[in-house]
């Protein structure tokens, strides 16, 4: 098969415009959203300072991010201090296949909230259509047994606005640009966890 190669300056200006469009997302992200996103760091310092757990779960690049942030919290972010708690609902093969063969993929995660979530923790579900099945289905079970629950979201924000007790919707339709931008929001989340329970 023939390999078709592109010019240097045609790729770069590929690469320019992703940099400017990344810039763009993260600009209007800021004039939006600062605001909520504190808000959203200052419920997850509240939870792990009383000794509760978050919880993270997304599909895909997002399960990657879930997994990112919650170690984050176990481990460290910027500051030497004790372990968070903290878990990534994308991690457990073997839960996840069980509850899809045995019930349903929409399933794996808000059977892993019934299990393990109690009062006072929180939920965070992240999806870049906020339609993904599975984190609404987790989203409705978390709030059935009091669990707190942050959306990071994007395109709108879809279903999951009307359940979450809090939605960070990312002021985009471009899938990469969310998820770039949902790792950002992570961060800041992180730091604001630690500033506020006097790490920082």
């Amino acid at each position: 098969m023939r390999k078709l190669m592109m010019s240097s300056g045609h790729l770069e200006e590929i690469a320019q415009k992703r940099f400017s469009e990344h810039i763009e997302v993260v600009d209007r992200s800021r004039d939006s959203l600062t605001s909520i996103v504190v808000e959203a760091g200052k419920i997850l310092a509240k939870a792990l300072q009383q000794e509760r757990t978050v919880f993270w779960a997304g599909n895909g690049g997002s399960a990657a991010d879930s997994q990112h942030l919650a170690a984050e919290l176990v481990g460290r972010f910027k500051h030497d201090r004790k372990a968070l708690r903290s878990i990534a609902l994308t991690t457990d093969s073997s839960i996840l296949t069980c509850v899809s063969n045995d019930y349903s993929y929409d399933d794996i995660f808000s059977r892993q909230i019934e299990a393990l979530g109690r009062k006072g923790d929180v939920f965070v579900g992240i999806s870049t259509s906020g339609g993904s099945r599975n984190i609404l289905r987790a989203l409705h079970a978390a709030r059935e047994i009091g669990v707190h629950t942050i959306a990071m979201l994007g395109k709108g924000g879809g279903k999951a606005t009307r359940v979450a007790d809090c939605s960070i919707v990312i002021p985009s339709d471009s899938t990469a640009r969310i998820q770039e931008t949902h790792i950002l929001v992570g961060h800041i989340l992180c730091e604001v966890i630690e500033t506020e329970l006097g790490f920082g």
